[in-house]
């Protein structure tokens, strides 16, 4: 067990800090290990993982295909666990070494977009959906953002000392368990005044936010969580969360990528519609 006070050194040099992810996480970039990504025959490749961050990714691709757009894809799991993210291929897509990240080859060159958010605003732009052009816009750009904003704090943050950290100390949990519950009073209060964050319709800035949301409200994040936090406290999200939870799309996009739970509950990869055939949706 670590002394619980901490003096600073006057120049900071890397040790391994201990924790679920002690192993791969450096305080460097690039890669690691020369391997190329797979590619499939899909104008769009979505390599990721069923993280929150990288639920956002799918489900889009989901609501894209369901309202009938041209966004078949490929899904290839990126094992973060086993420093994957930091192969040579994931690189070139994504300097910053996090899932997901998504190459976009329906144009004549490829796109590269990674981060969550730029990846969801790319795809509603192209295909000129699940984002206004009227005055609503700006709010449902800043909902998207605020959730952009507000994820470190919850997972980095929270779900970290919370659930990762080799020792828990309580000033660290007390600070992100405050600023957790600060954030679903903010989403709790403006879902109490509308149906979704951005206005009366469901958007990209719902698509951020419910994979960070949702499962504090239905179970199966970080432990005890929903009781610790008092989650059943937020009506308002827990609507929310719910009515968004039975959208088709949103069903399929959930299990994309997802590589732990029950069999029919996972999909490592996704080529075609016809992957979801026997899963529990």
């Amino acid at each position: 067990m670590a002394d619980p006070t901490y003096t600073p050194p006057e120049v900071w040099t890397y040790t391994e800090s201990g924790g679920k992810f002690a192993g791969i996480n450096r305080p460097t970039a690039g890669a690691r290990e020369e391997r190329e990504l797979p590619v499939g025959e899909h104008p769009f490749q979505l390599y990721s993982l069923a993280t929150p961050n990288g639920v956002k990714a799918g489900v889009m691709l989901e609501e894209l295909l369901e309202a009938g757009h041209a966004a078949e894809y490929d899904a290839w799991t990126i094992q973060i666990s086993d420093g994957d993210q930091f192969t040579s291929g994931f690189v070139d897509v994504n300097p910053n070494s996090k899932i997901p990240a998504l190459l976009d080859r329906s144009g004549p060159e490829p796109v590269r977009v990674f981060e969550s958010g730029a990846i969801l605003l790319h795809l509603a732009e192209k295909f000129g959906t699940l984002l206004p052009t009227d005055r609503t816009r700006a709010e449902v750009l800043s909902w998207l953002f605020w959730q952009v904003g507000s994820a470190p704090f919850i997972g980095g943050g929270f779900g970290h000392f919370y659930a990762y950290a080799p020792e828990k100390y309580e000033y660290p949990i007390n600070r992100y368990a405050m600023e957790t519950k600060r954030l679903f009073d903010v989403a709790n209060q403006r879902l109490a005044q509308s149906e979704y964050l951005g206005g009366a319709d469901y958007t990209i800035a719902d698509i951020a936010t419910w994979p960070w949301l949702s499962p504090f409200v239905i179970g199966g994040i970080y432990g005890e969580a929903r009781q610790f936090l008092s989650i059943h406290e937020y009506e308002h999200v827990e609507r929310w969360v719910r009515q968004i939870a039975e959208r088709p799309a949103v069903r399929r996009g959930r299990i994309v990528n997802k590589t732990w739970g029950e069999d029919d509950e996972q999909l490592h990869e996704r080529h075609s519609p016809a992957d979801f055939a026997g899963k529990k949706l």
